[in-house]
Formats: C-alpha cells, structure tokens, sequence
C-alpha cells in the first residue's frame, strides 16, 4: 500500500461526524478531544475538526455526463469490496449524489464510482478499477 495520506475536514456535530464516519462505513476510532476525531479510514487518517458554523460550499464539474462535486475525496477500492460497500449503503438507504455505477464504460479509465455526503456536506466519491494498473492510465 502506497503511504496514508492526512485529510483534516470541517464538520458541523463530532456525535455526527462519528456517526457516518464510524457507524455507516466502520472506520475505527483513533485520537480525539471535545474539537476533533481521528478516523482510520481505509487505511489513511481522516481527522475531522469542529466548525460549528460550517457551510458546505460545492461546485459541480462535469465528467462523463455527470454532475461531480468538487472538491471531493475518497479512496479506491478493490473491485469486490466497492460492490460490498455500495450493496451495503443502498441497504441503509444512503442519498447517493450520484448512485453507484461504471462510468466511462468500455473506455480506459473504466471504473465502478459512486458520490455521496457525509453530514456536513463534505463530498466523497469511492471507486474501483477492475483492472488496477488502469488506474492512470491514459
């Protein structure tokens, strides 16, 4: 695995933030106090720090003919697992911003994605390549 990277985000409720980050996708725990929490997202270290009066601002780009939010963030799955987790939220009754399916099909960079928010409106997009070397692939 590639080195984990650190994403501090901005959230409005920590008992929230624990919520979705923990219950929904089952990132363990790490350190925390009355003002931040870290996650231990996939592999990297999410932290998310208290902005009561936070404002989701987002921006759409199109790509593929979709909507994308931006800015956004999320990792790369295997194939296997990306399935598991999207079967797995359709099952809680996640709001998808844009609902899990292949975009760019038959292309190069052909990916299973899917976009969602956590509750203060930070966007995040999982993806999967069935063949991973694709993954930069021009």
């Amino acid at each position: 695995m590639p080195q984990p990277f650190h994403l501090a985000i901005p959230v409005h409720d920590l008992a929230a933030a624990r919520g979705f980050y923990g219950e929904v996708f089952g990132c363990p725990e790490g350190r925390s106090s009355a003002e931040w929490v870290d996650f231990d997202f996939f592999g990297h270290q999410v932290v998310a720090h208290l902005d009561p009066a936070r404002k989701p601002r987002v921006h759409h780009n199109e790509v593929d003919g979709r909507d994308v939010p931006v800015p956004h963030f999320g990792v790369v799955m295997e194939w296997g697992s990306w399935q598991a987790l999207a079967q797995r939220l359709r099952e809680r009754g996640t709001r998808f911003e844009i609902e899990p399916g292949i975009r760019f099909a038959g292309q190069v960079g052909e990916q299973a994605t899917m976009f969602l928010y956590d509750p203060s409106g930070n966007a995040l997009e999982f993806k999967a390549f069935k063949d991973p070397s694709r993954l930069f692939a021009k």
